[in-house]
């Protein structure tokens, strides 16, 4: 197969990209950062919902990055460790990182990262958020933030490294069973988010969960993480559309369709019929895919953010497409050939020299922020991604039927 990028060059930018962020000690700004700012947390104005919610949105959608001058500070955001934990233990196995004190690096700033007043091991963002009707405060641990710890540290785990990491990651789905998981009874079986007290039914954020929980029953037999991991995929396949897709999720606000969240959906349910080895999830995972391949992507090979409209082209779309498609590389062989064509267009587009990616294009302009978790802490993820499946392609032997269907 005639790939766009040389596994070279793709070598040569991800060890540029990761010097980038690890000369900036893993911390950077968030597109969702703005109530970190000691001036305008000083405000009468952000005692209320629709201010709050306006400043994020200013920041996050300006070209001018103003937040040097908010004061806004770059902080280290546990899911960024999360996504840096598990590129280092990518790129260690394709020997392109020699340094055997990043990967317990990582896992001691988890552990001090870790959300405090909980008996849990849980984990929340390095800033408050307003949502659409409360504000989340600093810290406050959530579902997306913790299974993404929880995962980056079994991966850990699994390569052998400390077994405390395993019991962490139990006591994350323990926090997921015990806080979060709720049921109507009835059909209804989903997973709070962001906070405890809100019954969402958000897709992706109950399949992420589930997946975790059926991995967790996978390294313990524990059967009280079987059940929900069950019944909140059951739900949740159940809403899916007869074209294949998902809205974000089942209240009114959340009627839309989007990238990144459709390839966490797909991704999900294919951990989850992996650990639990079962073949149940597979036509609703066939038709996703089929949804997702047909309306994600330019011929170009540009991510669409929505599945009917292409602006603006965000490069955490780009990321999770790289990701997505590599998962599916078997039930779909052009995924692979597309995976390559996304990231030659993001670095046609979207890469800066300098060693990072900017954060969105638009119709009319670019914005060239650096986000940490966002942008670069994704693309790390997805550039070793990409990295291992080239790196298996080549130890392949030849005539192998793998490659045969790949190709």
């Amino acid at each position: 197969m005639d790939f766009l990028i040389s596994v070279d060059k793709m070598r040569a930018c991800t060890l540029k990209h990761l010097a980038y962020c690890q000369d900036n000690e893993w911390a950077g700004y968030d597109p969702y950062d703005a109530l970190n700012s000691p001036l305008v947390a000083r405000l009468p104005l952000v005692n209320s919902r629709l201010p709050r919610v306006a400043l994020t949105q200013v920041l996050k959608r300006s070209p001018i990055n103003v937040r040097p001058l908010l004061l806004i500070p770059k902080t280290q955001n546990p899911k960024a460790i999360a996504l840096f934990l598990m590129s280092a233990l990518k790129l260690s196995m394709v020997q392109l990182i020699g340094d055997k004190d990043l990967i317990p690096s990582f896992t001691q700033t988890l552990i001090r990262l870790r959300s405090p007043h909980s008996r849990y091991w849980c984990w929340g963002y390095s800033f408050p958020w307003q949502t659409r009707t409360i504000v989340v405060p600093r810290g406050t641990p959530n579902l997306v933030c913790t299974t993404f710890v929880a995962n980056a540290l079994l991966d850990a785990y699994e390569q052998g490294w400390d077994s405390q990491y395993l019991d962490m990651a139990v006591s994350a789905a323990s926090y997921l069973v015990n806080e979060l998981y709720w049921t109507d009874g009835g059909s209804v079986a989903s997973f709070s988010y962001p906070l405890p007290s809100l019954r969402a039914r958000t897709h992706n954020a109950s399949l992420l969960a589930a997946a975790l929980l059926a991995r967790i029953h996978r390294h313990t037999s524990d059967e009280r993480f079987l059940d929900p991991a069950l019944k909140a995929t059951r739900y949740s396949v159940s809403k899916q559309k007869a074209d294949g897709s998902w809205n974000y999720g089942e209240s009114a606000t959340q009627q839309w369709i989007d990238n990144f969240h459709t390839g966490y959906n797909l991704c999900a349910l294919q951990s989850i019929g992996r650990y639990l080895k079962t073949a149940e999830f597979e036509a609703c995972i066939r038709r996703g895919l089929e949804f997702y391949l047909c309306h994600f992507f330019r011929e170009d090979g540009a991510p669409r953010y929505f599945h009917n409209r292409t602006y603006p082209i965000d490069i955490h779309c780009v990321a999770q497409s790289i990701i997505t498609l590599l998962s599916f590389q078997d039930m779909e062989p052009k995924c692979v050939q597309l995976a390559h064509s996304v990231l030659q267009w993001a670095m046609n587009h979207m890469w800066d020299d300098r060693g990072f990616f900017y954060y969105r294009v638009l119709r009319l302009c670019t914005i060239r922020t650096s986000y940490m978790r966002w942008s670069q802490a994704w693309m790390l993820l997805a550039l070793s991604t990409l990295l291992c499946e080239s790196d298996s392609r080549v130890r392949q032997p030849q005539g192998d039927p793998q490659v045969a269907q790949a190709t």
